[in-house]
């Protein structure tokens, strides 16, 4: 044993989550710049201060995108989640009214046979 105390389970994941949100945002920067690089290649007039100030405004324009997408689509997940949560719980209720409504009709079935037979041989 190391002697060290483990983080809980709760923080381990948040660092995780964390991690992954920071190499994701670096991804996105890393494929913007190479984006405006492969742009301003094209513009071979432009003087390389011309290059650097384009570059800065095309990735902070291309994150500024990128940021507002992935807003809409985390909240749009959230509707999806809430739809789907509450058709869940409509049809769960649903089947467990069917599974009551048989198993009353099973067991009423079998009270009136049980009455039946026991008239019967009586």
């Amino acid at each position: 044993m190391t002697g060290g105390r483990r983080p809980p389970l709760g923080d381990a994941s948040a660092v995780a989550a964390q991690a992954e949100g920071y190499l994701r945002a670096q991804a996105y920067y890393d494929e913007a710049c190479g984006e405006a690089r492969t742009l301003c290649d094209r513009m071979p007039w432009m003087t390389t201060a011309q290059a650097e100030d384009f570059t800065r405004h095309y990735v902070d324009h291309r994150l500024t995108l990128t940021r507002a997408m992935l807003g809409t689509t985390v909240a749009r997940a959230g509707e999806l989640r809430q739809e789907y949560e509450g058709r869940y719980l409509q049809l769960r209720r649903a089947l467990l009214r069917r599974h009551a409504s048989w198993l009353s009709v099973v067991l009423a079935a079998a009270a009136g046979m049980h009455a039946t037979v026991w008239i019967w041989l009586r």
